[in-house]
């Protein structure tokens, strides 16, 4: 199958996800697309939601194991595979990986030992046979690309392979420094030539920017670190990292849906990028997507099990669980700072405007809408005004054992004056008393 086919399948499985999350299938079969084409580091994230999911799944296991063979962790791979054996100690499969898990110890440790002893022609090849097993590991690639650097000392291609690959770890200044080697050996290199002016401009680029950013001066950092972004589409380590800056530039801004965009792309070069994850949890809670900012905020805890990452879940959770219920302050339309006297000179905006007697001439279907509008301008304002009850409100508690009390029309009498039972003549003509809050609409209603 094509490489577009695994990402199509990608796709399909992601949204079957977005409909049932706990299905670990859905998980392992898009561990298994990921696998296909290289993206072992995402693979590995869904093969161990698949075990979170489904302790008991043997296929969940292997497929852990084998992601982390791939990325060259034998440790974590074996781990997998004792519990793939205690799980289902039949499997045939756990012999083969097994198997492959011993060969690449065995060739890890010879690499090793043929480094410290000098004999860097089998460091290379020692490595090159791990890389058939575990792929994915750029150590490795860095270790063999030290060895041929030795071995070949001053070789201008070695050279240039060991610059490409600290290019490629986000090193763009040792990477540089390597380029600048080769041209000096071999000043006709054109690849060399070319990969030095990359990364030259890369680095101004994203040192220009960031000096920006530390002025103040963020429309002008979003566009350098643009123009950092569009230099190699391949160095996704770099680009990682500008599109988490450039996110970070775009909050500055206001823009956050652009800034969440941003940061998604780093997310998606680098699955390991914590820093990513966080600036996308921040600009969901600012923009009250409070069950994304939760899914974020999991997935920093399980990289990185703080106190203080917990207590950063723990308040989305909180918020995620307020959102789902009347927001009072919405209603009156003040901040969550405001104080009484602003939740008072609310209310009777709000009371003034909803109250059903000024919509008599309305629908039946708009008066009721108005009608519930009043009541909820009264229950927002009966638990603001109530300290103890708002900081209840505000601390997440439920809503159940705070909604009694006051009337919504005894309240607005209160406001307004009249004693219970008493009519209000609102028509504002002369000759008439009383207090019209309509301000001479012509309106009357019967309070009680």
């Amino acid at each position: 199958m094509s490489p577009e086919k695994y990402h199509k399948a990608i796709d399909l499985y992601s949204e079957a996800i977005e409909m049932c999350v706990d299905c670990a299938s859905y998980y392992l079969n898009r561990a298994a697309a990921g696998m296909m084409i290289g993206r072992y580091t995402e693979a590995l994230q869904d093969s161990k939601k698949a075990v979170q999911l489904d302790g008991s799944s043997s296929k969940a296991h292997l497929r852990e194991a084998k992601c982390h063979m791939a990325l060259g962790s034998v440790e974590q791979a074996t781990k997998s595979l004792d519990k793939l054996k205690e799980i289902d100690s039949t499997n045939s499969q756990y012999i083969a990986e097994q198997r492959n898990l011993r060969m690449l110890e065995m060739h890890q440790m010879a690499a090793e030992k043929a480094f410290a002893k000098g004999d860097f022609r089998k460091v290379t090849y020692d490595l090159s046979r791990a890389l058939e097993i575990a792929p994915a590991c750029t150590k490795f690639k860095v270790l063999k690309a030290d060895g041929i650097l030795m071995k070949e000392a001053l070789n201008s291609d070695a050279l240039f392979v060991r610059g490409l690959s600290l290019y490629y770890q986000d090193n763009i200044e040792k990477a540089q420094q390597h380029f600048q080697q080769v041209l000096r050996l071999n000043p006709d290199n054109s690849k060399a030539r070319v990969a030095f002016k990359k990364c030259k401009v890369m680095k101004q680029k994203k040192d220009q920017g960031n000096d920006a950013f530390k002025k103040g001066r963020y429309q002008e950092a979003c566009d350098l670190y643009t123009e950092a972004l569009e230099i190699d589409e391949h160095n996704v380590l770099t680009n990682a990292k500008l599109y988490c800056n450039r996110a970070n530039v775009r909050s500055k801004l206001g823009k956050l849906e652009d800034a969440i965009s941003d940061c998604s792309s780093a997310i998606k070069l680098d699955g390991k990028y914590q820093k990513a994850y966080m600036r996308r949890a921040k600009c969901y809670m600012d923009t009250e997507q409070y069950e994304d900012a939760v899914r974020d905020y999991q997935k920093i805890f399980q990289m990185d099990k703080t106190r203080e990452n917990r207590k950063l879940l723990q308040n989305a959770e909180l918020e995620l669980k307020k959102s789902k219920r009347k927001d009072y302050y919405k209603i009156l339309s003040v901040s969550k700072e405001a104080p009484d006297d602003e939740i008072k000179k609310a209310y009777r905006k709000h009371a003034l405007l909803h109250h059903p007697d000024r919509h008599s001439n309305k629908s039946p279907e708009e008066k009721k809408a108005e009608e519930v509008k009043f009541k909820e301008v009264g229950e927002a304002y009966s638990v603001l005004s109530d300290r103890e009850k708002r900081r209840r409100y505000d601390s997440g508690q439920d809503l159940e054992d705070m909604q009694g009390g006051m009337d919504p029309n005894d309240i607005f009498q209160s406001f307004f004056g009249g004693p219970s039972g008493m009519h209000f003549n609102f028509g504002g003509g002369p000759g008439r008393g009383g207090y019209d809050p309509f301000g001479g609409s012509g309106f009357s209603f019967q309070f009680g």
